[in-house]
């Protein structure tokens, strides 16, 4: 249980990330926030777990972000792609793009996001993870490319967007869409309701 004492009945919502993604899934679920960019350095610490890292990531944002706004619930996310326990990003160029849909090509893989609230300046906070798992049909170069022809992938984790075209990539999944997105959103909506904030 959240120690909601320090804060009003229904602090200020802040989303600390610029993805258009979060942005559509909580406007979606009918949320009220603003959003701040807060600039913070990401660990990429391989020894850390995937929900360890994921959350210590988002911790910084929504950290940066609550001493911005220090009259607000600020909530930070980092969603990162692991296949054989090693993670995946955002990739740098094309070619990269393709080369982790060749390795994610007829495969499980896991998709994992850390989701932190924080508040009072910074000084207290909660984070929250999902994991989802995917499985992508077996893909060849010519479709890959198809594929990073209709959906931009250099912004994504793992190269791919599931909202986008999912149908060319994916055979199945297990556990939350959302969270594929990059917001778990179920999790996050309870969460949410401890401080008032009820889609």
């Amino acid at each position: 249980m959240m120690d909601v004492s320090p804060l009003a009945a229904k602090p200020p919502l802040v989303l600390a990330s610029q993805s258009p993604r979060r942005v559509e899934l909580m406007t979606e679920a009918g949320f009220a926030f603003e959003i701040v960019l807060p600039e913070v350095e990401e660990s990429h610490d391989a020894s850390l777990t995937p929900e360890a890292l994921t959350v210590e990531n988002a911790r910084r944002k929504a950290v940066a972000g609550a001493q911005m706004r220090p009259d607000a619930l600020v909530i930070g996310a980092d969603t990162l792609v692991y296949v054989d326990g090693i993670p995946l990003g955002k990739p740098k160029d094309m070619e990269e793009a393709l080369q982790m849909l060749r390795q994610l090509s007829g495969r499980a893989h896991e998709v994992c996001t850390g989701v932190y609230l924080a508040h009072s300046g910074g000084a207290q906070g909660r984070g929250l993870h999902g994991i989802t798992h995917v499985i992508f049909q077996a893909l060849t170069d010519d479709q890959i490319r198809a594929y990073h022809t209709k959906v931009n992938p250099l912004d994504k984790a793992g190269a791919y967007g599931i909202q986008e075209c999912g149908e060319m990539i994916l055979s199945n999944y297990d556990g939350s869409w959302t969270n594929v997105m990059g917001l778990p959103m179920e999790l996050l909506k309870e969460a949410l309701a401890e401080f008032g904030h009820v889609a």
